[in-house]
């Protein structure tokens, strides 16, 4: 058995694909089928069922993937506490990220941590919550940015803030002249309007949804998009309405531009966290991301 066959298979379970398992760790498609199936000779079982629509784990599969991502996250482990103990100023630190939420908080924090710390490296992995949640819990990401709640056990966090929620509407919405007025809106009075959403996976949709929920209502979705920018590009134009995180809301961007609009109390948020797996160790590198994460954005709110 061989180490990096231990990470192609956390990373085959990872992404439930073998395709994209291969572009993750940068080998062909061939050359990943053919590393499992000689693990699995080795091994003497199966340990993913394929089939034309996904991969799944067997039961087999399920134990191995446990115990090589132990094994991998105390490799890791004992490097950086090697690297400590030597007090190397150099360092690395993965970090997980969603991607339009990092697009707005990351350009803040990331040349602030390399002013302090030029020579720790910085490896940036972007996701949807749900696939970043799975790859901090195996050990490919150090920490990954995310809200709450989170679904994974093995994750513990550290809070960064409250994110309050925005609505977005377009410019010609009778409800777009409470931006002037400062009137706000009770989340109630959007049960018939029309809603664009990002699509299942990401965590900013399934919030949206329990607000909504909440509020009484199921949103009647006209259009989804896997992109917060093409969400909000949308409404822009017409299309819907929906809800937007406040440091997303209050960036520049196109020239598609909702109005956003403050809710009514209690006003609705998200808590922003950093997150990393229970009882991983922690690197002076990764403290320090840790730290300077939480010293700017605590100035941005």
């Amino acid at each position: 058995m061989e180490f990096r066959q231990l990470q192609y298979a956390l990373q085959i379970a990872a992404e439930r694909n073998f395709s994209r398992a291969a572009d993750k760790l940068h080998i062909a498609q061939p050359s990943l089928s053919q590393q499992l199936s000689k693990l699995e000779k080795e091994l003497g079982v199966v340990l993913f069922q394929r089939n034309t629509s996904s991969v799944e784990l067997t039961y087999a599969g399920q134990v191995f993937v446990e115990k090589a991502g132990a094994i991998l996250s105390a490799v890791e482990l004992l490097r950086q506490e090697m690297s400590d103990i030597s007090q190397l100023r150099t360092g690395s630190v993965v970090v997980g990220s969603m991607p339009i939420t990092g697009a707005h908080l990351l350009p803040h924090v990331l040349p602030v941590f390399k002013r302090k710390y030029a020579d720790i490296e910085i490896t940036l992995l972007e996701d949807t919550s749900m696939n970043l949640e799975k790859l901090t819990a195996v050990g490919q990401t150090d920490l990954s940015l995310l809200s709450l709640p989170l679904e994974v056990p093995v994750l513990t966090y550290e809070v960064l803030g409250e994110e309050r929620i925005d609505l977005a509407v377009p410019a010609e919405h009778p409800l777009s002249a409470r931006q002037a007025s400062g009137e706000r809106t009770q989340l109630e009075e959007l049960k018939d309007e029309p809603f664009i959403v990002l699509k299942e996976g990401q965590g900013f949709r399934t919030m949206t949804m329990e607000l909504c929920q909440a509020a009484g209502f199921e949103p009647r979705i006209v259009f989804e998009s896997n992109n917060m920018e093409t969400v909000q590009s949308l409404v822009a134009a017409g299309m819907g309405v929906t809800l937007v995180p406040h440091f997303i809301a209050r960036a520049p961007r196109s020239e598609f531009v909702p109005v956003y609009l403050p809710l009514a109390e209690p006003v609705p948020s998200r808590t922003l966290v950093i997150a990393y797996r229970k009882g991983r160790y922690m690197s002076k590198a990764a403290e320090a991301f840790i730290e300077t994460f939480k010293s700017v954005v605590a100035g941005l709110q």
